[in-house]
């Protein structure tokens, strides 16, 4: 049954996937004022698919605020990246800068407001993002990070990137801890029935140390992180 399940996921899934990608494409160049319409799509026929294919039961859990704020987000899976459109409200978000290369897709991404990250750049790349996130801070849209920096085995907790802290600094904007636990579930290859929680800390002010932050917002991406033994 789980072999079925995942076999239907896959076919629903990367058909309407290629869909999206070359419909987001083209409004990226001939109307891109629209160009959210596909990814909301794409991140919706996901977590369809992942409910009604896979038996995968979605929950959330706490409170999201009103406003503006800085989403730190645990990093399990690929789960999280694509739910965030269908999750958030037209969410600001980071990417690799080499996903800027693929033909089409870099001119897409940029229009929907995802953010280059040039790691080898150090504090120009910093410059960079903090200027391309300004029109966005000031639309009240969400702007969103991975604070670990890559996807994390579920049951591990390695300290956050350096970058993170910067941008809390520079961003001046309550942050929101999201725990997740899309590991056990949403794994590589097959994938299993079962539920997969989202928790919404408690916002946390901005203007706090470098250490305490760190701390807090690790402690509450952590939240259900189980260590493993």
């Amino acid at each position: 049954m789980i072999l079925l399940r995942n076999i239907a996921f896959y076919l629903t899934f990367y058909m309407g996937s290629i869909f999206c990608v070359i419909g987001a494409v083209l409004t990226a160049y001939l109307v891109p004022s629209k160009v959210r319409y596909f990814p909301d799509m794409w991140s919706g026929l996901h977590a369809w698919a992942c409910r009604n294919l896979l038996g995968i039961r979605i929950v959330e859990t706490g409170n999201r605020p009103a406003g503006r704020a800085f989403y730190a987000i645990k990093h399990e899976s690929f789960f999280e990246a694509i739910n965030l459109p269908h999750m958030l409200d037209f969410p600001a978000l980071f990417a690799k800068q080499e996903l800027f290369d693929i033909p089409g897709w870099g001119r897409a991404a940029s229009k929907y407001g995802v953010v280059p990250v040039a790691r080898q750049e150090g504090a120009k790349a910093l410059r960079n993002m903090i200027r391309a996130l300004q029109p966005m801070k000031q639309s009240n849209r969400p702007i969103v990070i991975f604070p670990e920096g890559t996807r994390v085995p579920h049951g591990e907790q390695p300290q956050l990137q350096a970058g993170f802290a910067a941008l809390y600094k520079l961003l001046d904007l309550p942050v929101v801890p999201v725990a997740v636990d899309s590991g056990p579930v949403y794994q590589p290859g097959l994938k299993r029935p079962g539920t997969l929680t989202i928790h919404f800390g408690e916002p946390i002010e901005p203007g706090l140390p470098r250490a305490e932050i760190e701390m807090r917002v690790h402690a509450g991406i952590n939240a259900l992180n189980t260590p493993k033994d």
